[in-house]
């Protein structure tokens, strides 16, 4: 498994400092898996034998931000189903990256707000973050990297049509 950091901060209390670290640590591991051609498309697909699909779209593009969606696709009787469903902003300036979300419906439910407790937001952020960074560890043992990367023909959740390259191998 690929880590930068110690893994007894994995059982540490929450603290925003540690949060950070942890940010810049999945910052680290998405590098070892975004392609070099991620300014020219939006879809891409890692495939190792024996693996779900990965799949990762890019849905915003900032001059200091990138908001990524990363799943596992699953073909179970030609419906694909995802899971588990990472959104994830990352923020090249600062070298961090974290976890907004880890369902579909991740813009349409308000979970921080000036009058909420703040323990229980950074307690909710640290798991998402430390379940994300643990997901990523596994991606990159199994194999995933940039050069497994591929574009995708289409987005996440999309009906696919069959690709030329897949098309010419079944001939």
């Amino acid at each position: 498994m690929v880590s930068f950091r110690e893994r007894q901060g994995l059982f540490l209390r929450p603290r925003l400092k540690r949060l950070q670290e942890m940010q810049g640590e999945i910052y680290r591991q998405l590098l070892l898996l975004i392609p070099d051609q991620v300014s020219l498309y939006d879809s891409f697909q890692s495939r190792v034998s024996g693996y779900p699909l990965l799949r990762m779209d890019v849905l915003e593009r900032h001059p200091y931000t990138h908001f990524l969606r990363l799943t596992y696709e699953f073909e179970e009787s030609h419906q694909g189903r995802i899971s588990p469903d990472a959104h994830i902003r990352m923020y090249q300036d600062a070298r961090l990256a974290e976890v907004t979300s880890f369902d579909p419906e991740q813009g349409f439910r308000r979970l921080a707000h000036p009058w909420y407790p703040q323990r229980p937001l950074l307690q909710r952020t640290w798991r998402l973050n430390l379940a994300l960074d643990k997901w990523l560890g596994y991606l990159l043992h199994q194999g995933h990297s940039m050069v497994t990367m591929a574009p995708a023909d289409a987005k996440i959740g999309t009906k696919r049509t069959r690709s030329a390259v897949e098309a010419a191998s079944a001939i």
